[in-house]
């Protein structure tokens, strides 16, 4: 196939309806945030705007020069992206450290090295879907994973097109334009596809995973290639014009963003915006392209990316600091107002003149200034979590925190302490037996895994620890008293699941019934001595019907131990201790959080093998339940005990649990 026949060349212009695009996506993304407390779609519109600009950027160097000058090429972006990105990296550290609650702090600390070494979207993605963290607080720095995201875009797509192109001009000898509008409409059409299946299958991973993002870019890159064809009447591209920069600005309101995203969902802001510059490129006196083109407009785009970096972590830090998690009108006015002061002086001040050094001549120079916009951030971080390290280094001795001992041993906690664990610490310290991957089973992972914990070696009895998390935090009672009684502990955990055959309406996956399965076929197998699980769920009143069932086939094999499901609290339990001026703040009442009588009293057909125990005195009093007890944080979070708090209740426990195995001798 001849060159000539290749697609046409559009004409080389500046397209100032572009600028306005960002200008509206950045204040879209703002105002969602602030006011609606929900996604606008405005980082599709980011995101297919960039696929549309580096893609006319990188294919005019290759037909020019025939390759891509990669230094020049990631310094230029370097050039464009760090000094911004540091200095809103470097204000965050400073603004967290001084606002933001402790218990926060190490995840904030992971996601600044994330963000800066742009890969934070899979730590977010992978968060979603570990249990364990789906309880992290919003950070200062959560924005970030759309700029790891176009990072990685920005980085791939060169290969990209230097292959496309090699492709054409070497081997198959076909025109360039034509062959990459192939290559991207396959990259297209895969990542589009796999979307669609992940968003509809794991929404919360799919919304950070890269590989479900990469159509959008695509999707810019062949508009790129086909405008010089999308040529229509120009009462045509009126509408349409207006029409994709209303779909623009209501996509949020239209879709629930956050839920349905990316999927087919983001066909629609990314169609606005497609609509907009095919609009722009058929010209009308009265055209959509002429409001975002006007100097008001073209103002606010050249600093919509210092604007998109000031907003989120200006807007946590005012929730910090108020105490609140919604903004009033003037709240949000004023975050704007300062949002928008900071980005026009960060960048009249700190960007311009870094973007006017010339490329060619000043290499070694731009290098140089741009590592000096990263060292501060990577040496204040690392240096911020040295110090939490320090400070977590610390035991706590029975006199000073008694924790439940308090109420079972009648022990009076010193006064004037500090709630232990400290909120820096807590979040992390969990049952010892999450540090082996092989003793749980992730959410997702139907696979049943086990290890045996405690006297391993001619144990007198054995305890089967199964269901999800809400019997796993109980594991260091048991570990506590493993030695005293001689117990071997075999460990049967999965995150997000119970023992029953029921999913609770689909509450439980798939993945926990194919593992209920398993477990009970290897309890069938080989009874322990005792089975030791939740009675029931938080304040339900009765034991769930496919706890019974699980009950029933175990009946005459092994023992139930089924302890009644702790209290829930109303919030995080360490951000709300950290930040109250009186506990009483972050109690809740008995009534709230527990039925008036134990779960199994309203329960009929329980099977003869079961022994409950009921420990919510050591939670509640007659009206209240409480956050802290004998010093100590009873939660890590709102619903699961803190490993300090359980190993304070192993007393308690142990005399339960002594009374189920006497049975069984």
């Amino acid at each position: 196939m001849d060159i000539v026949s290749d697609l046409r060349i559009p004409e080389k212009r500046y397209r100032p309806e572009i600028e306005g695009v960002r200008a509206v996506a950045a204040f879209l993304v703002a105002i969602y945030h602030i006011w609606l407390g929900s996604v606008s779609g405005g980082v599709d519109v980011f995101f297919i705007v960039s696929g549309y600009l580096i893609t006319t950027s990188l294919l005019a160097r290759m037909e020019r020069y025939g390759t891509i000058n990669m230094s020049e090429y990631v310094l230029g972006l370097a050039r464009r992206l760090f000094p911004l990105a540091f200095i809103v990296l470097l204000f965050t550290i400073i603004g967290s450290f001084l606002l933001m609650p402790q218990v926060q702090w190490k995840q904030i600390i992971s996601e600044i090295f994330a963000s800066a070494l742009y890969f934070q979207n899979w730590q977010l993605a992978f968060n979603s879907v570990d249990y364990l963290n789906q309880n992290n607080e919003a950070s200062p720095l959560q924005h970030f994973w759309a700029l790891s995201i176009q990072g990685q875009f920005y980085l791939t797509w060169p290969l990209i097109i230097f292959l496309a192109y090699v492709l054409a001009r070497k081997l198959l000898k076909t025109p360039v334009r034509k062959t990459l509008l192939i290559v991207l409409s396959s990259i297209f059409t895969m990542s589009l596809a796999y979307s669609v299946y992940i968003t509809a299958v794991n929404q919360p991973w799919a919304y950070f995973n890269t590989f479900a993002r990469v159509w959008e870019f695509s999707l810019g890159g062949i508009l790129a290639l086909s405008l010089p064809y999308l040529v229509f009447k120009k009462q045509a591209t009126l509408i349409l014009g207006w029409i994709g920069l209303g779909i623009i600005a209501f996509t949020g309101i239209l879709l629930p963003v956050s839920n349905v995203f990316p999927g087919y969902a983001a066909l629609l802001p990314t169609t606005g915006v497609m609509l907009v510059i095919i609009a722009a490129e058929n010209g009308n006196r009265f055209g959509v392209e002429k409001l975002l083109s006007s100097k008001p407009f073209l103002a606010f785009g050249s600093v919509s990316y210092g604007f998109y970096l000031w907003h989120w972590p200006i807007l946590i830090f005012y929730y910090a600091h108020f105490g609140t998690d919604t903004v009033s009108l003037l709240g949000g006015i004023s975050i704007l107002i300062v949002t928008f002061i900071l980005s026009v002086v960060s960048v009249k001040l700190i960007e311009a003149p870094i973007r006017k050094l010339n490329l060619k001549q000043s290499k070694t120079k731009l290098a140089s200034i741009l590592v000096t916009f990263m060292v501060p951030v990577l040496l204040a971080n690392t240096a911020w979590g040295v110090y939490i390290d320090q400070v977590q280094d610390k035991e706590y001795s029975i006199e000073d925190y008694p924790g439940a001992r308090a109420i079972f041993d009648n022990v009076e906690p010193a006064p004037d302490k500090e709630p232990a664990p400290p909120s820096l610490q807590v979040k992390e310290d969990l049952p010892t037996f999450y540090d082996d991957e092989e003793c749980y089973s992730s959410i997702d992972n139907p696979r049943l895994k086990t290890c045996s914990m405690g006297e391993t070696e001619n144990p007198d009895y054995t305890i089967a620890l199964v269901g999800g998390s809400h019997s796993g935090h109980w594991y260091p009672a048991l570990e506590e008293m493993s030695e005293r009684l001689n117990l071997q502990i075999d460990i049967y955990n999965k995150d997000g699941c119970r023992f029953s055959n029921d999913d609770f309406d689909g509450l439980l996956n798939e993945s926990c019934m194919e593992w209920n399965e398993e477990l009970l076929d290897v309890l069938m197998e080989e009874p322990p001595d005792l089975v030791f699980t939740t009675a029931n769920v938080s304040s339900g009143d009765t034991v769930p019907e496919g706890y019974l069932k699980q009950w029933e086939k175990l009946e005459g094999m092994t023992e139930i131990f089924a302890i009644r499901d702790n209290p829930r609290m109303a919030e995080d339990i360490p951000s709300c201790v950290e930040g109250a001026d009186d506990l009483e703040e972050c109690s809740v009442p008995r009534a709230d959080a527990l039925s008036d009588i134990p779960p199994w009293e309203n329960t009929e057909g329980i099977p003869d093998n079961v022994t409950f125990a009921d420990l919510s005195e050591y939670f509640c009093d007659d009206e209240t339940c409480y956050p802290v007890i004998g010093n100590v944080l009873v939660y890590r979070d709102e619903h699961h005990l803190s490993t300090l708090y359980i190993q304070t209740l192993a007393p308690a426990l142990e005399e339960h649990i002594v009374e189920a195995l006497e049975k069984i001798e």
